[in-house]
């Protein structure tokens, strides 16, 4: 008895944690701009000295804010 229970416990903890998962990732999905591109089509960059990472050139979505800083920057004299 004491282990059926044990095992109940562990499935319904592996399904928690497998729901958990499954809501991050369409949260993820459902917040990712349009203009946004993927890392697969922007290209990698391997480490200089060949010891590190792989990185990836990222380029981002265009910024939403850029029209309002360059005012307030042109309003600061900078």
């Amino acid at each position: 008895m004491s282990n059926t229970l044990i095992y109940v416990d562990i499935a319904v903890g592996v399904l928690g944690i497998d729901g958990a998962v499954i809501y991050g990732t369409q949260n993820q999905q459902n917040h990712i701009p349009s203009d946004a591109i993927p890392a697969t089509e922007q290209g990698s960059t391997p480490s200089p000295s060949g010891l590190g990472p792989t990185i990836n050139k990222e380029k981002w979505h265009a910024d939403p804010y850029a029209d309002e800083a360059a005012a307030i920057r042109a309003r600061a004299g900078k």
